[in-house]
């Protein structure tokens, strides 16, 4: 399970991406894409072209982690925003293939 605290910043890839990249890889599409440190405590998503493989790479306190999934069946669903920075409730709900037709926030904490 990943856990990932509600102050946390996850930023979606939009381009499909070559998931054999590992640390190094990912990292400069980082740089590049994000304009992000690495340790800033962002998670970066990456999906591939088919969108049925997954990876999310962060940094945890002592060095880089990668978690990955693949999809047996299935893909994950396209968003039609074209939004970077997902809400917490918005990443799990693409982890769980949840296409939300709308979002309503009850309050935000200011």
């Amino acid at each position: 399970m990943l856990a990932i605290a509600g102050t946390a910043k996850i930023l979606l890839c939009q381009a499909p991406m070559d998931l054999r990249n590992g640390f190094e890889g990912l990292s400069a599409f980082v740089d590049i894409l994000f304009g992000k440190s690495l340790t800033s405590g962002a998670y970066f998503v990456f999906l591939n072209r088919q969108r049925n493989r997954m990876k999310v790479m962060y940094w945890d306190n002592d060095g880089l982690a990668i978690w990955s999934k693949r999809l047996e069946k299935g893909s994950f669903p396209k968003r039609k925003d074209k939004k970077i920075v997902l809400e917490r409730r918005e990443f799990f709900m693409l982890l769980e293939g949840v296409t939300p037709k709308r979002m309503q926030k009850r309050f935000t904490v200011q």
